[in-house]
């Protein structure tokens, strides 16, 4: 069967206790369609980028699902009717991540920190000049002709 990973976006105002049934039933629909839900996560409750339908924040949850067409079909079209849920989107993937999402791995750090060296860090901007471009070595500048000469 083939494998999807389901973001979904609940309201702000509902508990947690509403947000584990609410996954629960999610899960419901996928197992009474042949299917069945490999990971369940719940990344709290977070804030949205935008205003949606006047919620500034939403919680967050990932379906890791191994379901048919048609329960992956079902499940959206149950998560279109229900007014507790934002915003959701599926995708297919080759397979499923194994352990932890990077969100929960990653929400102990704080924000706008990455690792690897990338982003800056003491330069003061792109490059050490600060400038946007790259400093000049003495070796790179092109070499000139005097006029007249080809």
């Amino acid at each position: 069967m083939p494998l999807y990973e389901s973001v979904v976006v609940a309201r702000q105002d509902i508990s947690a206790a509403q947000v584990d049934t609410l996954a629960d039933e999610l899960t419901k629909i996928i197992e009474e369609n042949g299917g069945s839900v490999a990971k369940r996560e719940h990344w709290g409750l977070r804030s949205l980028t935008y205003r949606i339908k006047k919620n500034r924040k939403g919680h967050y949850m990932l379906f890791n699902v191994d379901a048919p067409a048609a329960a992956l079909s079902e499940f959206e079209r149950r998560m279109r009717l229900n007014e507790d849920i934002l915003r959701y989107l599926s995708i297919r993937v080759d397979e499923h991540e194994e352990g932890q999402s990077s969100i929960l791995t990653n929400k102990g750090r704080p924000p706008g920190r990455r690792e690897g060296g990338h982003g800056g860090g003491g330069g003061g901007g792109r490059f050490e000049s600060g400038r946007g471009r790259p400093p000049r070595d003495d070796n790179s500048a092109p070499e000139t002709k005097p006029v007249g000469e080809s």
